[in-house]
């Protein structure tokens, strides 16, 4: 069985395991045990209420609870920018005009800004290769958006993603070889690393005050802003059906681009609803060939527990529940739960 709960000490060494095999480009979690643990005991601190919530940072994981094993992670960073200065260059236009000469050039240009300070981040998202399959993944993104929809006023109105940006098998980047390697003079790895383990103050330091226009850079460094690695693809386009959009953010490092949407507006928090708990013995077989599955969760703050159902499981006022399952999501019959279809069903 399939569980989403809050992160506990428990979880060190599979944390440890997953942070192993990230891979670059995922600056969230690094492979440094000492962080790993710090981020295990904010993220304790978070859903005790220990932490001014603004500051708050939220780290779930995905359970296999058949193998009592952490097969994947994820997170919420309440509002990205209050601790350290967050950056992102915006793409923008920077028009060079002469009517005596007939010139008329739009050049698109970078620009350093601190455009998302404040915002919530959904991050930290990595799942075990060899559970990349039966919807965990779906689940493991999503169930997010049920803790958010419970407990809005804990969040900012608008919520964004960082993506992983392209580079290749080498973790060679394009954009960082013609851009920040220019100005770091360290590898794209280290500078990932840096970043990761919360060493930022040389950013601020080191990055480029002035607008760069894109065309100075090589061709093969302006073909990949604002593209994702190759497996982050499946995770963009999932965050784009549930109603984020590029707005021209990217990352200062590797280029990727960072989707945003207004909380209000996410598909899994807007069409999400409330029904009571229908704890049973024996669950019915789903009719009709019926494979639709709803992401549901307990509504707990500190005791977070999210899972999948089937479609046939949803009542009109309750929700059928397994005796098994209840136990893992701690509830009993008649506590209010929170649903909402894993995927969008109109599509």
């Amino acid at each position: 069985m399939m569980i989403i709960r809050p992160i506990t000490e428990n979880d060190f060494s599979d944390l440890c395991h997953l942070a192993k095999n990230t891979g670059f480009g995922v600056t969230s979690l690094p492979d440094n045990p000492d962080l790993l643990q710090t981020k295990i005991e904010r993220a304790e601190k978070a859903f005790n209420k220990k932490v001014d919530p603004p500051h708050a940072k939220y780290m779930f994981v995905l359970e296999d609870t058949d193998n009592n094993k952490v097969v994947g992670v994820c997170g919420i960073e309440a509002q990205v920018g209050l601790d350290d200065v967050w950056y992102n260059y915006r793409i923008s236009t920077t028009v060079n005009a002469s009517t005596e000469l007939g010139v008329h050039n739009q050049t698109p240009t970078l620009y350093l800004t601190n455009d998302l300070t404040g915002c919530t981040e959904v991050c930290s998202l990595f799942l075990d290769a060899d559970y990349r399959k039966n919807s965990n993944g779906l689940l493991l993104s999503k169930s997010r958006f049920l803790f958010l929809a419970d407990f809005p006023e804990m969040f900012s109105e608008k919520v964004f993603a960082e993506m992983r940006g392209y580079s290749d098998e080498q973790g060679h980047s394009p954009f960082w070889e013609a851009l920040g390697k220019k100005f770091f003079t360290m590898e794209f790895s280290r500078a990932d690393y840096l970043t990761g383990i919360g060493g930022k103050a040389f950013i601020a330091e080191l990055m480029p005050k002035y607008p760069i226009y894109l065309p100075f850079l090589s061709k093969e460094a302006q073909e990949v802003v604002g593209l994702v690695h190759q497996n982050t693809e499946p995770a963009r386009a999932m965050l784009e059906s549930e109603g984020f959009n590029f707005n021209g953010f990217i990352d200062i490092f590797d280029g990727g681009p960072a989707i945003e949407a207004f909380v209000n507006n996410i598909r899994a928090v807007r069409e999400s609803f409330k029904r009571h708990a229908q704890v049973i013995k024996n669950p019915k077989e789903s009719v009709g060939g019926d494979k639709s599955l709803y992401l549901v969760s307990n509504r707990s703050f500190s005791n977070f527990r999210v899972a999948l159902v089937p479609g046939s499981s949803i009542r009109q006022d309750t929700i059928d529940i397994p005796v098994e399952l209840a136990e893992q999501l701690q509830i009993c019959s008649g506590d209010v739960l929170r649903a909402v279809s894993l995927r969008d069903v109109k599509r």
